[in-house]
């Protein structure tokens, strides 16, 4: 896996740097920077540069490391590429103070302000001259070939300090400087670099390497030890947090190769190439530490009751890995010198073409929104979205995805989700049954009143079933059977429960039956063979074919009344109708 990286690090950091090195350099006197309508203050004239220049190191010097920028403002660094431009300055700087303090001491009045040729010779040497050069564009800077000979000035200083300057200098000399005048001459010599650099760049990465084995290393007992001790995490990998050796590798690297004194080219190739390692092992890292996090509250929402915070913690998960990419590409493009402020600006004007393209993909985030803010249902729910019917197994920015009954997997786009009709079986409080009960055509009405009430008694005693609203009585006479409704409600928190509950109540009236000898009706026909007889016995007796239709319909009513009168004890007098 590292090998790969490094792979694509290197290819990545040829691609970036190549137009740096293809690109011309600016000629002498010429500054590429954009163009400055006005020349500042301090790099007005030669006098007022030197003088930028010495107070903002002083000042550098007690501590103001912010002055550092000040000071790289008065050279002509337009020849080196942008990606090292300032880590560049800020050695040069030192460089240049050095060699300054052990040239001689600066008379600021001595300093001619308009110099004849616009240019102001500071110190002659063999190696070099150090030389404050009018620009185009009007401002005084020391010039591109004085800061190239700096280093061989100060090394040819160092021979000899201070003849004519200050006897203790206060500047630090880079590490380089020192380590370069103890070398014996041979390792000075070299192919492309010098050969203590190509072995200080060999020790580097070995250094860097080491580092990445022993953090990597350390961490993974750590985590070991962690899982122990919190049985809950028994699933994270012992390498979770393995990306954290990668990037202290990457950091190792990067600060010590700028203390080899690498030339430019060399050093924006290696510059670029560490830059880039370190921008993805960081975003790497705080992949696995996102995914840490997730562990951990998705450990503290199971033990809720509440499941809405188990449809939260993985919105929030994924909102924080597109937070970390996000970073990591202003982290990435501010390293190697990216116009951010540009790149954001382009960006806020293609937004409109953007959305536009991306119409579908902003519903859906959109959607997500909604899901997340207005909770129609909840991971686990049991759903009818459209023809879909399943269960709700994740919710993401993108798509709902839903195992079905027949357990496949249907992923519904969030945008979806806000224009169609959701039905959640998951959030009902009561779960209904509606069955007819068909009994058979013998069964005496005496039966079926027992048995209804019965039926109603099981509702009572049961515990999971609602107590308020229930409905049991004899409904409809069917084509074979005598049809009792029984219209309950279970009051069970899933699906399980209700089955459960459902299959105890369906016995229980199985039993109910066969104790009062009531038996259930099939579907059957009967066929009955009329009879050469005209009235057989009972009630029939009452009626003759003279029987006026007004005499039948009094004879109807009597029947009826004795009927009611017998069984429910009621005044059968109308009265006015109550509803409940």
């Amino acid at each position: 896996m590292i090998k790969m990286l490094m792979r694509f690090v290197l290819l990545l950091s040829l691609l970036a740097v190549q137009p740096v090195l293809f690109a011309a350099e600016t000629s002498e006197g010429t500054s590429s920077e954009s163009d400055i309508s006005e020349v500042p203050e301090t790099l007005k004239d030669a006098r007022t540069t030197m003088q930028t220049f010495v107070n903002a190191m002083a000042a550098v010097s007690e501590g103001e490391k912010g002055q550092i920028e000040i000071a790289i403002s008065t050279m002509d660094l337009s020849y080196l590429p942008a990606v090292i431009r300032q880590q560049k300055g800020r050695g040069l700087s030192t460089i240049l103070l050095s060699v300054i303090e052990r040239s001689k001491t600066v008379v600021l009045n001595q300093i001619p302000r308009q110099p004849m040729g616009d240019k102001y010779i500071f110190g002659r040497y063999s190696q070099g001259n150090v030389t404050i050069l009018k620009q185009a564009d009007g401002r005084w800077l020391f010039s591109q070939t004085s800061l190239r000979a700096l280093p061989d000035i100060l090394e040819g200083l160092l021979d000899a300090p201070a003849k004519n300057g200050t006897k203790d200098p206060k500047v630090v000399l880079p590490f380089y400087i020192h380590l370069r005048s103890k070398l014996p001459d041979v390792l000075k010599d070299g192919f492309l670099l010098e050969y203590w650099q190509w072995l200080g760049i060999f020790f580097v990465v070995v250094v860097g390497f080491i580092a990445d084995k022993l953090v990597a290393w350390f961490l993974s007992k750590n985590v070991r030890r962690w899982k122990v001790s919190h049985a809950a995490y028994e699933g994270v990998e012992d390498s979770i947090l393995r990306p954290l050796g990668l990037m202290a590798m990457a950091l190792i690297w990067w600060f010590l190769l700028g203390l080899l004194g690498l030339p430019d080219t060399a050093l924006v190739i290696l510059s670029v190439a560490v830059k880039l390692l370190v921008s993805i092992s960081a975003v790497w890292s705080a992949f696995r530490l996102v995914d840490i996090v997730y562990v951990l509250l998705m450990r503290k929402a199971l033990k809720t009751s509440n499941r809405f915070d188990d449809l939260l913690v993985p919105m929030i998960s994924k909102s924080l890995k597109v937070f970390v990419v996000v970073m990591g590409v202003i982290f990435s493009a501010d390293n190697l010198n990216i116009d951010v402020t540009s790149l954001l600006a382009g960006l806020g004007l293609g937004g409109l073409a953007f959305a536009l393209a991306a119409k579908d993909l902003l519903g859906n985030f959109f959607g997500s929104l909604t899901v997340l803010l207005d909770r129609p249902f909840q991971i686990g729910d049991w759903v009818v979205i459209g023809d879909v019917e399943g269960s709700v197994e994740a919710v993401g920015f993108r798509s709902t995805r839903i195992r079905t009954f027949y357990n496949s997997l249907i992923t519904l786009p969030n945008a979806f989700l806000t224009n169609t009709k959701i039905d959640n079986m998951g959030a009902r409080r009561f779960r209904r049954m509606k069955s007819m009960l068909g009994l058979t055509y013998d069964t005496p009405p005496e039966k079926i009143d027992a048995f209804c009430e019965g039926i109603r008694a099981l509702i009572r005693l049961h515990p999971y079933m609602r107590k308020d609203y229930y409905q049991v009585y004899f409904n409809q006479y069917n084509a074979a059977s005598l049809d009792i409704l029984v219209y309950v409600f279970w009051e069970t928190p899933d699906w399980n429960m209700e089955l459960r509950e459902r299959h105890r109540f369906l016995l229980d009236i199985l039993r109910l039956a066969k104790q009062l000898d009531v038996e259930f009706a099939y579907p059957t026909q009967t066929l009955y063979l009329k009879q050469d007889q005209s009235v057989s016995e009972g009630v029939s007796g009452q009626f003759n074919p003279a029987m006026s239709e007004a005499d039948a319909f009094e004879v109807g009513r009597k029947e009826a009344q004795s009927i009611v009168e017998a069984t429910m004890g009621l005044d059968t007098k109308p009265g006015p109708v109550k509803f409940p």
